[in-house]
């Protein structure tokens, strides 16, 4: 079993920057991809950046292409989180951001194991 639980989100002005974390618990998260995933209002719930459970290297994380040299994800297993940096951020980067936990990093959205409460991002213009 894990355990996630996000935060960081807020409210914040076109151009700006949010750092999201996701705090995990439970012996096994160092076993698991890691995921976050956005919901905005009237839309399906869309992947936005998974990371290996190594974390390792670069080559080892896969970004949507909306966000890809905006959005960094990264984790520490040994402190059982993983963060997201996002820059740049723009009105339509608003959502519900979500952490999910998975065993392969090119899992489908339906093949997460573990969710987390989500965390609400709101982009101003």
């Amino acid at each position: 079993q894990v355990q996630l639980v996000e935060s960081g989100g807020g409210l914040v002005q076109a151009g700006g920057s949010l750092r999201l974390s996701c705090a995990a618990s439970g012996r096994t998260f160092s076993t698991y991809a890691m995921g976050w995933f956005r919901q905005a209002p009237g839309k399906e719930r869309e992947f936005v950046a998974a990371i290996h459970w190594s974390g390792g290297s670069t080559n080892d994380a896969e970004y949507a292409e909306s966000v890809k040299g905006r959005f960094t994800i990264s984790r520490d297993n040994a402190k059982r989180t993983v963060w997201m940096q996002m820059n740049s951020l723009k009105p339509e980067d608003t959502a519900v951001y979500y952490c999910a936990a998975s065993g392969s990093l090119y899992a489908r959205i339906d093949e997460y194991d573990y969710w987390g409460q989500g965390t609400q991002v709101t982009v101003s213009s």
